[in-house]
């Protein structure tokens, strides 16, 4: 009888232990904007869906940790950051630079690029034979891009004669392209071809740029931010992006939105 007795306070007392660690597992809360298909927005049921979700349920798997997503307004994210709204940025947000003084970043786990998209009508050449940009033809175009961005930056440096329309949704920046208030966008891509030229109202354009991958502009590629002084939490999160990647996750992510991956499996060899 005292046997079973100790059995059963031993059996409570495991049980307890669980749910105390449970109650006190590391919980992450990542911010993004929740409106960027297809890479992070809300599903038709109101759950949060896209690629920088899927990589952040994996990472999160991988480390041992709860989320809990926080939605931004995109202008706000590091500033939100550092304020301590949330603890990481997966947003498909560029490591550059200029936005390592402010904060760290994790290992890239998707490539950053620009490309222009404008009417298939377009004859102006705008780039020359090796795609670097031809300054003087893009003198008083109507460029638009989205507001504080990689793309946006890049436009101020090189192309100050031109006139940069900015955005805060690329719903309005694609209608505007549509009736001729623009004369070309600057964005993503991979989102460009899914949400625009893939589409019947997309017919009438096209990529009229080569891919634009400036490191001082677009970064070494996209990654998880996070405060200055997380190291720890960083050499975890590079671990966790390198398994990724290695084990054809980010891939297997990838292909539920594109025909092909959007990450380069040499940063994590």
């Amino acid at each position: 009888m005292i046997k079973i007795f100790r059995m059963a306070a031993l059996a409570a007392a495991v049980m307890v232990a669980g749910l105390m660690q449970s109650a006190s597992a590391e919980k992450l809360r990542v911010g993004m904007e929740c409106t960027y298909a297809p890479f992070n927005f809300k599903n038709a049921s109101g759950e949060l869906d896209g690629y920088d979700v899927d990589v952040a349920k994996g990472v999160a798997k991988l480390v041992g940790a709860d989320l809990e997503f926080i939605c931004q307004k995109w202008d706000g994210m590091i500033p939100a950051l550092l304020a301590n709204k949330f603890d990481l940025i997966i947003a498909s947000m560029s490591i550059t630079d200029k936005r390592m003084k402010k904060i760290d970043f994790s290992a890239p786990y998707r490539i950053s690029v620009g490309r222009l998209v404008g009417s298939n009508k377009m004859t102006t050449k705008l780039f020359d034979d090796v795609g670097k940009p031809i300054a003087a033809n893009f003198k008083g175009l109507k460029i638009g891009t989205g507001r504080a961005t990689t793309y946006s930056s890049w436009f101020e440096a090189k192309m100050p004669d031109a006139k940069l329309v900015l955005y805060d949704s690329s719903e309005a920046m694609y209608l505007d392209l549509e009736n001729g208030r623009t004369d070309m966008i600057m964005t993503n891509p991979m989102k460009a071809h899914l949400k625009f030229l893939s589409k019947p109202n997309g017919k009438g354009f096209k990529f009229v740029s080569p891919q634009i991958d400036e490191r001082k502009f677009f970064g070494t590629g996209v990654g998880i931010g996070m405060r200055k002084g997380s190291d720890a939490l960083r050499a975890r999160l590079d671990k966790a992006v390198k398994t990724l990647s290695t084990d054809g996750s980010l891939e297997k992510y990838a292909l539920k939105y594109f025909p092909f991956a959007i990450h380069n499996e040499k940063w994590t060899q």
